[in-house]
């Protein structure tokens, strides 16, 4: 039996990809990539919805890697898409059958995967034109390039529209049962969804963060002010209000304050050693914040301070891109966690301040 390996983004264009090929009585299984501005869990519900089986492969590191320098650049926000899709592809090629995986490596000896040996050929969900950026003919063309897939690469909505792939030409696939959807309009992907008797999808982007215009200036910043940032740090940014500091040694501090109770529960899990916990006592209810300068010791004591919450703030008059001793950026945290206290705004409160030792 033919076998394929459809990369599943959990979209509806990946869903129908994997359609068009089971429709052929092709074996399909999905592969999801785990990245930390992206997951796996749409991917699961589609891969449940079409009963396959799907693979989730963990990527971070070697993603976060190339996004902090995109060999071809990012989109309209911080998003590399060509060299993030060439690197799926890439990863998925390691899953081909050994003579194809050999071929295709230039005659190196295949790598050991788990689930490698068992395919024929790898597919994907883009469609020619849908977007202007990433998958235009030339874009297309290029991430099949760098993947090293070339004639292994099927994109089945778009198929009648590219060049024919290898089992396309040895009769693996049936060239005339795919697909030749091009251009934005999504009118042929609804009757597709009617055709398959397909009940539930998610809507078009929104998976991946770095297509987010405001989490995407928020990683610019970091990576600006903290080009070795790892994973950890990245993951600050999605649990509270972001403000940056620069201190008297011209190092940026980041100061995260929680927005929410699950925000608050997850800046006490991110917390490292050197990091500074500031926190009402028991007896106020309010945000949880986190302070961190990267390789930097701070002279912090833990103790518990007393603060007038203001009644108004005004961020710009903060000036928080001037240059503050320690001490100020310590109470410029207090008083920012206090304001975003909204019931507390003109009250005296307590606040506990905790460097964090983890040895």
């Amino acid at each position: 039996m033919v076998k394929a390996l459809v990369l599943l983004s959990g979209g509806l264009d990946s869903m129908l990809a994997a359609k068009v090929l089971m429709e052929q009585g092709i074996e399909v299984t999905g592969l999801s990539f785990k990245s930390f501005f992206f997951g796996t869990a749409k991917a699961k519900k589609v891969a449940e919805q079409l009963g396959i089986k799907l693979i989730e492969a963990d990527f971070t590191e070697e993603h976060l890697a190339m996004v902090k320098n995109p060999a071809h650049g990012y989109g309209k926000n911080m998003n590399p898409c060509i060299d993030c899709h060439a690197m799926m592809l890439k990863k998925a090629g390691e899953y081909l059958t050994p003579a194809l995986s050999f071929v295709r490596r230039g005659g190196k000896t295949p790598l050991s995967k788990g689930g490698e040996g068992k395919y024929d050929f790898v597919a994907t969900g883009e469609v020619l034109g849908e977007r202007p950026m990433s998958q235009n003919r030339e874009a297309l063309d290029l991430v099949e390039k760098i993947s090293g897939l070339t004639g292994y690469l099927i994109r089945p909505l778009s198929a009648k529209l590219l060049n024919e792939s290898i089992p396309e030409k040895t009769g693996k696939v049936i060239r005339g049962k795919l697909l030749a959807i091009s251009g934005r309009s999504r009118k042929p992907q609804l009757e597709l969804v009617k055709k398959y008797g397909i009940k539930e999808f998610a809507s078009p982007g929104g998976g991946c963060l770095l297509t987010d215009p405001v989490f995407s200036e928020k990683l610019m910043k970091m990576l600006e002010y903290w080009p070795d940032c790892g994973g950890n740090d990245i993951e600050l940014l999605k649990h509270g209000r972001i403000f940056w500091l620069r201190d008297d040694k011209n190092k940026y501090a980041l100061l995260t304050i929680g927005r929410d109770e699950k925000d608050n529960q997850e800046l006490e899990k991110l917390a490292e050693q050197g990091d500074v916990m500031i926190k009402f006592t028991e007896d106020t209810a309010g945000p949880t914040s986190l302070l961190r300068i990267k390789n930097y010791e701070l002279s912090i004591t833990n103790e518990t301070r007393e603060i007038k919450v203001p009644n108004e703030l005004k961020i710009s008059k903060l000036k928080l891109g001037e240059v503050k001793s320690q001490e100020e950026i310590i109470n410029l945290g207090l008083i920012l966690a206090g304001y975003y206290a909204i019931k507390e705004r003109g009250k005296r409160v307590r606040m506990e301040i905790k460097l964090i030792n983890n040895q």
